[in-house]
């Protein structure tokens, strides 16, 4: 099933995190940013070079407003890591599942179209609960403002995550939608580090930090492990149903808390298990109950056995 291609994502995503959260001993936001696109644009360059494909699109619009919408969500979610403690941070942008329901719910509403099944929704809903369990974030009265600046970035995410899935069914490839996300990753990460250093001047910092070997490694993973979770979730998206490859996403947070306890030894307890059992139980029923209201479309559809 295509969906399952965000189980790939999500654990590509998580050792990205890692190594972003190692590489910020050595270098700014912007700066691993900007590397992240870089590095990303190249590997995706050879891979459409090795399949014979073209950079040439139709589509140059729908790249530019995913590409806005992507980096806008990227930054919000670090200014809202900066601001709010990490548990609060992630449950709030790991809503963006819950958008998608929205959006998809509020235009079969528009077209008074019956498109989203019950038992679908009810196992988003219950992987956030999971989350929750999981995180268990509180916020105070001072931490509103980053708060909803988290939930915009979960909502811009969902955006974006809908635009890729709109550009798949149009016959956009994978690599393609990758590389100009990578392109604009890039541009957008250079222009906040050359703006921070002019802000900086008289502080006498360096825009650009150098390399050691273990930071250019990191770098060089971040970009890597970017730029293939970005062409797996995209390949989700576009052949996958959206609702589901939306609620596998929250396996994503199961990956990083196990990675939080083999890495930096964090102690997970009872409830923390709780929510991972939660989480993965609901991307099992999810994935089940899709496969079984789909199995008689399974051989009438080409894409379904790509």
């Amino acid at each position: 099933m295509q969906s399952l291609w965000m189980l790939v994502a999500s654990f590509l995503f998580s050792i990205m995190g890692v190594c972003v959260k190692l590489a910020s001993s050595y270098y700014s936001t912007a700066e691993i940013v900007a590397y992240r696109g870089m590095i990303g644009m190249l590997v995706i360059l050879v891979l459409m070079r090795w399949q014979g494909q073209t950079l040439r699109t139709r589509m140059a619009g729908h790249h530019l407003w995913r590409g806005l919408i992507g980096v806008a969500a990227l930054w919000l979610w670090f200014y809202a890591i900066g601001r709010l403690p990490l548990a609060m941070a992630v449950t709030l942008n790991y809503m963006s599942p819950i958008w998608i329901a929205v959006i998809l719910f509020g235009g079969a509403w528009l077209k008074k179209k019956k498109q989203l099944e019950p038992g679908l929704l009810i196992a988003i809903g219950f992987g956030f609960v999971g989350v929750v369990l999981l995180l268990r974030p509180a916020i105070h009265a001072d931490q509103i403002f980053g708060g909803i600046i988290a939930l915009i970035s979960g909502m811009l995410a969902a955006l974006a995550y809908m635009q890729v899935r709109q550009m798949g069914l149009l016959g956009e490839p994978e690599s393609r939608v990758v590389f100009y996300f990578s392109a604009t990753c890039a541009v957008a990460g250079i222009v906040g580090t050359l703006a921070a250093g002019a802000m900086t001047t008289t502080l006498d910092l360096p825009v650009w930090h150098p390399h050691q070997t273990k930071s250019f490694l990191l770098l060089l993973v971040v970009g890597l492990t970017a730029a293939s979770a970005q062409v797996a979730m995209t390949r989700a998206y576009r052949l996958g149903n959206t609702l589901v490859t939306a609620n596998l996403q929250y396996v994503g947070i199961v990956f990083s808390s196990i990675w939080d306890v083999l890495i930096w030894h964090d102690a997970l307890n009872w409830m923390s298990w709780l929510g991972i059992v939660v989480i993965l139980s609901s991307g099992l029923i999810a994935t089940y109950y899709n496969s079984k209201n789909n199995i008689p479309k399974v051989a009438a559809d080409p894409i379904s056995s790509e």
